[in-house]
């Protein structure tokens, strides 16, 4: 088992910034992947972001030119940094743990933590 703790949330203006952190427990170790969701109101769960153990980084279109994910493995968290936001980055944004188990991708999903932009 692998726990998450998700942290950095909150509210923020047009054009503000923000940084969550997420720190992994438990049964971690080997090939993992590392990276960020979310859920805006109404709509389905998307990929923000994913940084692999060799730091290899995949973006959200949407996203590219203003987040930046990063990770320290001597703390086993990863960092979403969030500049430039506006109001269509309000969502739930998910941590995601993805470890190599042999043969499978073993998925962990944090609970969650709200991101609203508004003046």
């Amino acid at each position: 088992q692998v726990q998450l703790v998700e942290s950095g949330g909150g509210l923020v203006q047009p054009g503000g910034s923000l940084r969550l952190s997420c720190a992994a427990s438990g049964s971690i170790s080997g090939i993992n992947i590392m990276g960020w969701y979310r859920r805006a109101p109404g709509k389905q769960r998307d990929l923000v972001a994913t940084i692999g153990v060799g730091g290899t980084t995949k973006f959200a279109d949407s996203v590219k030119g203003r987040f930046t994910i990063s990770r320290d493995d001597a703390k086993n968290t990863v960092y979403l940094e969030m500049n430039t936001l506006s109001p269509e980055d309000t969502a739930v944004y998910y941590c995601k743990y993805s470890v190599w188990r042999i043969t499978y991708w073993d998925d962990y999903w944090g609970q969650g933590t709200q991101v609203t932009v508004s003046s």
